[in-house]
């Protein structure tokens, strides 16, 4: 099997889980609801966020525009690069990290551009897919639909710390879905694995190429001599 197309189904799997997941939670809690799953370490928590991964905000509604845009020039660009991989002989781990990235960035851009248009809010209420009274606001104002939370540490920042001195503290608090993981691990992973093949290594291969002309000039100019 080709580097091509096992990263064509690698992305392909990382979409339908993502999204089965979260029409699941969409359609099966209401927003905050949340059931425990490992006791004060992983809980299931419904929260929905207009912004980047992590829950992290981006602004408003032209925030929230600018960023889907961003996601889908972003996306061609690693469909792009994904592209030009497939065609080298590099390694799949490489191949992977970038198929991961492009796979959960496309899983939230579904998010942001379609939820919007397919499922009414969840305040209060269980969603609906493809509600008879219509979505719960138009094309690329959808929110993301983020589900894991591991409050691994909870407790206070001392007095004396700065800022955040004596309100509560939990590790890890943002709350994510299986499209953020994958970015983050394709990030992680080519930054520890696969950070040499991006060193720019052209002056090192230039330095003995400039070299061997010079000698070969200057034996040249012997000759002619």
């Amino acid at each position: 099997m080709s580097n091509k197309t096992k990263s064509i189904l690698i992305i392909l799997l990382i979409l339908v889980v993502d999204q089965i997941l979260k029409i699941y939670i969409k359609t099966h809690f209401m927003l905050g609801e949340e059931v425990v799953v490992a006791k004060n370490w992983f809980m299931i928590h419904f929260v929905e966020n207009n912004g980047m991964a992590f829950g992290f905000e981006f602004g408003n509604n032209i925030g929230k525009y600018f960023l889907t845009i961003f996601r889908i020039a972003a996306i061609g660009a690693l469909g792009w690069y994904l592209s030009k991989l497939w065609k080298k002989e590099v390694p799949f781990g490489l191949v992977l990290c970038f198929s991961l990235i492009l796979a959960g960035a496309t899983g939230n851009l579904i998010d942001s551009a379609f939820y919007g248009l397919i499922f009414n809010e969840s305040h209060g209420v269980v969603a609906t897919l493809f509600p008879a009274s219509g979505g719960y606001n138009s094309f690329l104002l959808g929110k993301v639909v983020d589900m894991f939370y591991f409050p691994l540490i909870e407790g206070h920042f001392p007095g004396w710390f700065p800022i955040w001195g004596s309100q509560e503290f939990i590790f890890f608090r943002p709350v994510f879905n299986v499209a953020d993981s994958s970015i983050s691990v394709g990030i992680v992973a080519i930054f520890i694995f696969y950070r040499k093949y991006f060193d720019d290594k052209k002056p090192e291969a230039v330095a003995p190429v400039a070299v061997d002309e010079i000698n070969e000039k200057s034996a040249d100019e012997s000759v002619e001599q």
